[in-house]
């Protein structure tokens, strides 16, 4: 097989540097550090105006006009949502959520992760308008903190890696009912209807074995997400009720696969070559072919999956670091990191992810309601409840709904980097050992 100098000089490694899965942890460290370095440097004021630019859609006059910093937050994170959709509906159907025995340990512990966070930041903030931020620290980072677990290569078993990932799952899930049913502000009816119509048109495509990605990329963005935008129901919910609706079903059956791929590369095999790069009229055919059953024998989730989560991982959640991650610190910033909002942050992200999740682990095995997946010991739970507590993409997301006073919004980011730091350095340490 050819290989051109480009290929090694070039895609080769970036492909590499793509598929490692500690990669998306360090570019969206990368986009946060630059952030803050942007954010406190002379260029401050440019950054913070920056994402003050308005832009605008629409016709006549139907036009949705918002800052860039509102698009990035509603309609650039709806993608990240909308990834998340995926894997959950995948998860659910053949994996660790489709076996409510090996879930149940991940699925509950998730769900006293989020309970203790938001009962420890209330215990310093029960009143006042820092009373809204309790649902900052009740989600972890996926993206980071499956980052960290990577990193320690083979001193964790796979079975680590699963329930982590089966948790923060619980935890985005949980975190998009929360925005769905506490941080949205004023309801238009008539618009959340237009929504239900065209959640009915996708569920009715699915149900009649439509598989074009481009028909809901259009019903899905052109009209639910849009629906929801207008509707005062945050816009990222419709990410993840129009991912639950993406065809989970094959158009060839994996031995008829088997049999189109022998026959269709036997004919390529016999087919008679013209000794020139391009290919004969008769190859192309088997190729289009090939390409043609291919695409049947994968489903059009799978198929989004994986072409949407580099995207995620490399353009989304990156922009949104940028666009959110720069504080500027001034003379009061260790009166920020004691305040109230900052204190409960870090108690609920540090301390209430580690106790919530550690605490129904421990009860629910006791109990004998469940047992430690294979391969795991108690030292692992301790530093996956630590590692839990990494907060930082949706905790920045959630602050930016849960907050109108800039200076809550400043102690609330500035508790979540301190929080998920020593969380993050805390859990790496504790599995480096174990």
């Amino acid at each position: 097989m050819r290989s051109d100098p480009i290929d090694k000089i070039l895609l080769a490694p970036l492909a590499r540097f793509i598929n490692n899965s500690t990669t998306g942890g360090i570019v969206l460290f990368a986009a946060a550090v630059t952030a803050l370095v942007l954010a406190n440097s002379p260029l401050q004021e440019v950054y913070h105006h920056f994402w003050e630019h308005t832009f605008s859609i629409g016709f006549d006059e139907y036009i949705v006009s918002q800052s860039l910093h509102h698009w990035i937050n509603d309609g650039l994170m709806s993608i990240f949502f909308f990834v998340i959709g995926l894997e959950l509906k995948r998860e659910i159907m053949v994996g660790e959520l489709s076996k409510p025995k090996n879930a149940v340990l991940p699925i509950l512990a998730g769900l006293g992760g989020m309970a203790v966070p938001a009962l420890l930041y209330l215990t310093f903030n029960s009143s006042g308008g820092a009373f809204a931020g309790w649902g900052i620290p009740m989600a972890t980072d996926i993206a980071f903190a499956l980052g960290i677990l990577y990193m320690l290569g083979d001193r964790v078993p796979v079975s680590l890696k699963v329930f982590l990932t089966v948790l923060a799952i619980v935890d985005d899930l949980g975190a998009v009912l929360i925005i769905a049913l506490f941080y949205t502000t004023e309801i238009s009816m008539m618009n959340l209807l237009f929504g239900g119509g065209f959640l009915s048109i996708l569920i009715i495509a699915n149900l009649l074995g439509v598989r074009s990605t481009l028909f809901y990329g259009i019903v899905g963005i052109g009209g639910l997400w849009l629906a929801f935008l207008l509707s005062g129901v945050h816009a990222t919910v419709a990410g993840v009720i129009a991912a639950l609706t993406i065809p989970a079903n094959v158009k060839i059956q994996d031995k008829k696969f088997v049999l189109k791929m022998n026959a269709l590369t036997n004919d390529f095999e016999k087919s008679t070559p013209n000794n020139v790069t391009l290919l004969t009229y008769e190859q192309l055919h088997i190729v289009d072919r090939i390409r043609f059953y291919s695409k049947a024998a994968l489903t059009p989730l799978q198929r989004l999956e994986h072409a949407m989560t580099p995207l995620v991982a490399f353009i989304v959640m990156p922009v949104f670091a940028l666009a959110n991650a720069g504080i500027t610190f001034s003379g009061g910033f260790a009166e920020s990191v004691v305040s109230n909002v900052s204190l409960g942050v870090i108690a609920g992200l540090v301390l209430g992810k580690f106790i919530g999740i550690l605490a129904i682990s421990k009860l629910l095995v006791t109990l004998k309601l469940a047992v430690l997946p294979d391969g795991l010991n108690w030292r692992h739970i301790y530093g996956v409840a630590m590692l839990a507590g990494v907060g930082f993409t949706m905790s920045l997301f959630i602050t930016d709904l849960a907050f109108v006073d800039l200076e809550h919004v400043i102690q609330a980011k500035i508790g979540i980097f301190v929080g998920s730091i020593i969380s993050g350095v805390g859990g790496f340490l504790i599995l480096r050992k174990a």
